[in-house]
């Protein structure tokens, strides 16, 4: 008789709440069905779309002879990183740029990796990563991979459909200090809701105040308002006035790259002397993680935004992704407003998600009766409607509503 198997009492992890609805959805029969919960950008006909500007920089990857399939440098090609700078920092390059020290990173998330693994390594044992309440799964799931301790601190106020600005100032001067505090550049996953620039100078004060470090996590720059150097103002404003921190950057969302995991971390250092140092330290944990980071998508990034033509027109099909996206978060709320369901909490939001307030009893009305998947906490991907399902969605949602609240 074989021995048992060692792995017998190895327990099997929950799914993943948005890729296992996602799971959900694509075993849904149902023709009508919608998916409004995995954040990716679909066309009107609900297709994913690939970029022109990307399509033709693939073209001259695979045509030019300078490009090959041989292992990138740990920290990735300069010209990719640097180049991801100029898209992310915008004017601070050139009076900032000798104390950032970059390197590629698979995607977003692969950033905010590494980024916690080296303050797990060279930060003070006690250090503690404050994350907004609520905020993208991962982000607590990172953490806890790698061992760092982290707390919530109020972001957002279901009562009000709101952002909690006086909550999150209150628990970021409580937080001790030293501590890092993990902020959304833009577009707030999952609220949509973003503090103005006159919160952002608050916020800023605090954290200098208590000597926060902050961590920017960026996956949603030109999202938000169509214009990559407005919605990436929040960062540069705390470069300008000599913050240390760390970025993390994704080009998942505005280059339609999901599947090529492209993305960098910079670290913003007060001294440029500290960079070799730094940079030495993020290959070491790179190194030990996954040794090197996949080569076509960062060349595609790279030829993208180092040739003038392709840069502008990535621009325009971002702008045009944007718009596209607001014009359904319009379509959204007048299609509600006119069957009596007044949010304006809608319009208040930015990007490509709502946080709409629906309960999670509400939101299993929509997932089973009507087919339309959406996360438990109602947020939703507003990229997954187009003209022709924002009636149904409306009439579902009036519908969950009536159902849950026979009051109303």
């Amino acid at each position: 008789m074989s021995a048992p198997s060692l792995f017998t009492t190895v327990p099997e992890a929950p799914v993943d709440p948005i890729l296992g609805l996602n799971q959900q959805f694509l075993a849904d029969t149902d023709p009508k069905k919608i998916n409004l919960g995995v954040g990716a950008y679909r066309t009107e006909e609900g297709k994913p779309l690939i970029l022109n500007c990307v399509k033709k920089a693939e073209k001259i990857v695979d045509e030019s002879g300078k490009f090959n399939k041989e292992y990138l440098p740990i920290d990735g090609p300069a010209e990719f990183y640097n180049a991801s700078q100029r898209v992310l920092f915008g004017d601070t390059v050139a009076t900032h740029g000798d104390k950032f020290t970059s390197v590629q990173a698979l995607s977003g998330t692969g950033a905010l990796r590494i980024g916690m693994e080296f303050i797990k390594r060279f930060f003070p044992e006690n250090t503690t990563v404050y994350i907004s309440e609520p905020t993208w799964p991962n982000h607590k799931n990172i953490c806890t991979a790698v061992g760092m301790p982290w707390k919530s601190y109020r972001y957002y106020s279901r009562q009000q459909n709101a952002l909690d600005f006086s909550g999150l100032i209150e628990d970021i001067t409580g937080a001790p200090d030293r501590s890092v505090i993990l902020l959304h550049v833009c577009a707030h996953n999952p609220t949509g809701m973003d503090p103005t620039p006159e919160q952002w100078d608050q916020i800023a004060d605090v954290i200098r105040k208590k000597n926060h470090v902050p961590f920017f996590d960026c996956a949603y720059q030109g999202f938000a308002s169509g214009d990559l150097d407005k919605d990436a103002e929040p960062l540069k404003k705390f470069v300008r006035a000599g913050f240390e921190c760390f970025v993390s950057q994704s080009f998942a969302k505005n280059f339609g790259l999901y599947g090529e995991r492209v993305g960098t971390l910079t670290v913003v250092s007060a001294e440029a002397s500290v960079a070799k140092a730094l940079r030495s330290q993020l290959k070491a944990i790179i190194r030990a993680n996954y040794s090197s980071p996949p080569a076509h998508g960062a060349y595609v990034t790279q030829v993208v935004l180092s040739n003038p033509e392709l840069l502008a027109e990535w621009k325009e099909e971002l702008k045009g992704m944007a718009n596209r996206i607001y014009d359904m978060r319009q379509s959204l709320f007048n299609a509600l407003q006119q069957r009596g369901v007044h949010w304006p909490h809608v319009m208040k939001q930015i990007g490509m998600f709502s946080y709409t307030g629906l309960t999670p009893e509400q939101v299993q009305i929509l997932i089973k009766k009507h087919h339309i998947y959406l996360t438990a906490d109602g947020r939703i991907s507003l990229a997954g409607l187009n003209t022709k399902n924002v009636t149904t969605l409306a009439d579902a949602i009036v519908d969950a509503i009536s159902t849950s609240t026979p009051n109303l």
